[in-house]
């Protein structure tokens, strides 16, 4: 069964954010938080009327404002347009002096409205949760393509070495059958020539 939705807000960075969500979890899940904005005061339930409905209208979705404004909340907000003044001042989380004080929200949902806002939000979080594993499959191809070209760089490598000291070992070999040629060569001319040179001397007398 689908749980019944509420509306969170934050302030990070220049925007407030708001989302409508079963829990503070999926709330936290939602903002890509890594640690627990409600326990360090920088995030709350928010009960103002007008977010609460701008909020549920895209359950799961979530919407900006500049921070500290009084703005509608929606999915593409701009930028704060003075930056350097109020709102630099201003820490997140924190309540705006000139914020209005929040009303208690008197909105009634039915049954059929919760349980339409809570399907919503689901919807949304499994497209989140798509888009993620799309990312990742798309990582992981990549990374497979990767390991794919070094393996095949890896193997030309390996190939290429076997077939240099294949190369160099039949050289070797080459020089130490040439060595032995030279030797026995050089034994040969030896025998040759002592033998030559007392021909000659016989001859001379």
């Amino acid at each position: 069964m689908a749980r019944k939705l509420k509306t969170y807000q934050t302030s990070l960075s220049f925007f407030d954010l708001a989302v409508a969500a079963p829990s503070m979890k999926a709330a936290l899940e939602a903002w890509g938080a890594d640690s627990n904005l409600f326990h360090q005061g920088v995030a709350r339930e928010s009960e103002d009327p007008d977010v609460v409905a701008a909020i549920m209208a895209a359950p799961g979705v979530i919407l900006k404002r500049p921070v500290g404004s009084s703005e509608p909340f929606k999915v593409n907000a701009e930028l704060p347009t003075d930056l350097a003044g109020d709102i630099g001042s201003k820490q997140p989380g924190r309540k705006s002096k000139d914020r209005k004080p929040q009303k208690r929200n008197e909105r009634v949902h039915d049954q059929a409205a919760d349980r339409k806002a809570a399907l919503a939000f689901e919807k949304e979080q499994r497209r989140r949760e798509r888009e993620r594993e799309k990312d990742e499959a798309a990582r992981r191809k990549q990374r497979e393509r990767r390991q794919r070209a070094i393996n095949a760089k890896q193997r030309a490598l390996d190939a290429a070495r076997i077939k240099h000291e294949k190369n160099a070992s039949d050289i070797r070999g080459q020089l130490e059958r040439l060595e032995e040629r030279a030797q026995a060569e050089e034994a040969r001319w030896e025998k040759e020539r002592v033998r030559l040179e007392a021909a000659l001397r016989r001859a001379r007398g």
